[in-house]
């Protein structure tokens, strides 16, 4: 299967003062899911990360697909009941939106996106930041964007969660004492922005395209080891510095290959997981690494139906609930990090469509890996239903983030939004807000009772 990687250039644009966010994606192959930063708009160069708009270069490499593994749970840890009629869940399950356009400058702009994003139907937004290597603290000035998009994300009554990463491979941070400055960074930041809710630690790190090396001598799992110590020192700086900010790892991409010596090396969320809970144990850590669990469960293509369950493989997307209960379970009983009982948010869930011939001047021209990726808007607003509808049934998933509520600008980017690049709406927006007030009103699933 050909793997895409999605890259976005951020511009800033100083007439306006807009800030147009930045994203990285991955897209199929043996993993997916998009992902913001900052890069100077006088240079033209880029950053990446979690979260925003525009462009998508392919990586060149030819992606194994998913593979069968003996790491695929056979069991189930138990699980709770689904919500019934009249559950709080109708009003606390997370509907959300991660799109780094949202941080404008410009007050008046960052409330117009975020507006929008709140009329679509969703009731919490996702904003990323980015670490630099030697950096203990944002830097000045920098977060103006991002405040502007809390400030009318609390005037909506939406919550306001923060990504802190660090960007792609080549800035992982390797060792104790720059793990400890990513640490320092992200404690600065939640301090900074005191209305979030809380803050995704890191993006993806199961791929070689967010985090190096993946594997040392004998085909060892060292990322696991690696981002393990990175989230334990964040959650114990976030606390000190925040303490009812939630804490969220590891944000994994739903596939991977676990083969050291191929190609493309990456690890499965099956392998991930539990080499995290291993490293955890090992390190004889007594306190808990997160407070929630986040994952990206898109599926290899917009065209498959979100409900589609991965038993024999070690793919983990929204059909793989009972597995994915299972691995934590696994990783953590016992331990002072909750598994079972841990709360999960799908922080990235996107489903493509075609852009119609008369919106193509809102794009900026270019060619797509994943153009035969793309659907109608129809099925996009019903596998939006879908997918909304089976994470509301899973007890301990607490949200669903599309990724994102428009579409980027660049048709070599991500069209998984609820609004076109130029900002007016698409004929899936419509489902979408019934399939919302559906849910809000008890009407969207009855969870199979």
């Amino acid at each position: 299967m050909r793997k895409a990687l999605l890259i976005a250039a951020v511009a800033v644009v100083a007439a306006t003062g807009a800030i147009v966010g930045v994203i990285v994606s991955s897209g199929g192959g043996d993993s997916a899911g998009p992902g913001t930063s900052a890069a100077s708009g006088s240079t033209g160069s880029t950053q990446t990360g979690p979260g925003g708009t525009s462009g998508r270069t392919t990586t060149g490499s030819t992606s194994t697909g998913p593979t069968v593994n003996p790491l695929v749970p056979t069991t189930t840890a138990a699980i709770p009941p689904p919500p019934g009629p009249g559950s709080p869940r109708l009003r606390s399950f997370m509907i959300g939106t991660v799109d780094d356009a949202l941080a404008q400058r410009n007050p008046a702009s960052a409330r117009a996106q975020v507006d929008l994003s709140h009329r679509a139907g969703f009731d919490a937004v996702v904003i990323s930041a980015a670490w630099q290597r030697g950096r203990t603290a944002p830097a000045s000035g920098t977060l103006r964007g991002i405040r502007n998009a809390g400030a009318a994300a609390k005037r909506d009554h939406m919550r306001f969660f923060l990504v802190s990463w660090h960007g792609f491979a080549r800035e992982t941070p390797h060792d104790g004492a720059q793990r400890q400055q990513f640490a320092d960074f992200t404690a600065a930041l939640v301090k900074a922005l005191p209305g979030a809710s809380g803050v995704i630690v890191g993006n993806e790190p199961n791929l070689n395209t967010f985090w190096l090396p993946q594997f040392g001598p004998g085909g060892r799992d060292v990322a696991a080891a690696g981002y393990e110590d990175l989230l334990a020192r964040t959650y114990d700086a976030v606390k000190a510095a925040s303490p009812g900010t939630r804490v969220i790892g590891v944000a994994l991409s739903p596939r991977g290959a676990d083969r050291p010596h191929g190609i493309r090396p990456t690890h499965s969320p099956t392998e991930f997981i539990l080499d995290l809970g291993r490293n955890y144990r090992n390190s004889g850590r007594r306190r808990p690494l997160m407070d929630a669990f986040a994952i990206h469960p898109y599926m290899l293509r917009s065209r498959i139906s979100p409900a589609r369950a991965h038993t024999r493989t070690t793919q983990i997307t929204i059909g793989d609930y009972p597995k994915l209960v299972t691995l934590l379970d696994e990783a953590f009983r016992g331990t002072a990090q909750r598994g079972r009982t841990l709360p999960i948010l799908y922080t990235e869930f996107g489903v493509q469509t075609v852009v119609p011939r008369n919106k193509l001047a809102a794009y900026q021209s270019g060619t797509t890996p994943d153009a035969e990726d793309a659907v109608a808007a129809a099925r996009q607003a019903a596998y939006y239903r879908d997918a909304l509808a089976l994470a509301y049934c899973q007890p301990t998933v607490k949200g669903l983030f599309v990724f994102h509520t428009f579409d980027e600008p660049g048709l070599n980017g991500w069209q998984s939004g609820l609004y076109y690049a130029d900002r007016t709406p698409k004929p899936s927006l419509k489902g979408f807000r019934r399939a919302v007030a559906d849910l809000r009103a008890g009407k969207l699933t009855n969870c199979g009772r």
